[in-house]
């Protein structure tokens, strides 16, 4: 191509694939949305190809939006990291991260760990919550950034920085998910999982029972661990001692989990930002095959 893209439009395509809205955009990268539009415009103009189309009164990634996405997350991110590896300053302070508990053990040994080496000054605060607490948080500005569970829909704007199939499971050691009702283990009821999975039930006519509730993703463990209940979990999140059901077990298909980024727009810090950085690299690099073999 004889052009070059410009990484400034580049980060505010993203920005308008992750927040849904040119509006929404445009608040994201500090710009007015005509300054969006024409941002849009002239990255279709250097392509030479449509990225957008109309769907109704919103607009949405073409065929070929969709396959420069994938590029323009790779270049923004690799555009940062490598400004970050030149800096002069050394970070110092602290920042404020929330995560819900089902992910800290999954991810939080990694991120920490990475930056902990790039950012040795840096003393970083963790708030394990649920999702829509942390949303909250962030919202008032307790938090800098939080990890979380994205539902579409929802009146926020997050990153999604990572996707895996939500599963059933059950103890390899048990045959409890052949019970009628199918007694489960679910987080509490504005739970975007035990939404999931209720759902799916309901639609299967699969008759259900919620036996045990709690936000604490371990006590939810321990229960399908010990033979008790059949849970949902994320694919990475799958331990030693529990099994897959699918359809041969008479278990509905259950949608993908994404995975988000929230950050404090209104008080953004050079921490968070380099934190979040450190995030979204270290969960795109992640292996699930890698964190199951690390139990």
């Amino acid at each position: 191509m004889a052009h070059m893209l410009d990484i400034d439009q580049l980060r505010t395509f993203v920005a308008i694939a992750d927040t849904g809205s040119f509006t929404k955009a445009a608040d994201l990268v500090h710009k007015t949305q005509s300054a969006v539009s024409m941002q849009m415009k002239r990255l279709e103009e250097r392509l030479g190809r449509g990225i957008f189309e109309r769907d109704g009164r919103y607009s949405r990634l073409t065929e070929d939006g969709d396959r420069l996405l994938d590029y323009a997350r790779r270049i923004v991110r690799l555009n940062m990291e490598c400004l970050a590896s030149f800096g002069d300053v050394d970070l110092a302070g602290r920042v404020r991260l929330g995560v819900p508990d089902d992910y800290a053990d999954r991810y939080l040994p990694e991120i920490l760990a990475r930056f902990s080496r790039s950012n040795p000054k840096v003393e970083v605060t963790v708030v394990c919550e649920p999702t829509p607490m942390l949303v909250e948080r962030v919202n008032s500005g307790d938090i800098d950034l939080a990890i979380i569970t994205h539902v579409d829909g929802k009146n926020y704007s997050a990153e999604i920085i990572r996707v895996e199939q939500l599963l059933w499971v059950t103890s390899t050691r048990h045959c409890v998910h052949d019970e009628t009702p199918v007694p489960l283990a679910l987080g509490r009821p504005n739970c975007n999982w035990r939404q999931s999975a209720t759902e799916a039930l309901e639609n299967a006519g699969r008759p259900f029972r919620v036996l045990y509730s709690s936000w604490n993703s371990t006590a939810v463990g321990a229960a399908v661990l010990a033979g008790l209940a059949v849970s949902v979990l994320p694919e990475s999140a799958v331990r030693p001692g529990m099994r897959v059901l699918g359809p041969s077990d008479g278990m509905p298909a259950l949608p993908a989990c994404k995975i988000g980024l929230v950050r404090n727009h209104h008080d953004p810090t050079a921490l968070a930002n380099a934190l979040a950085e450190h995030i979204v690299q270290s969960l795109d690099n992640l292996n699930v095959n890698r964190l199951q073999a690390a139990e």
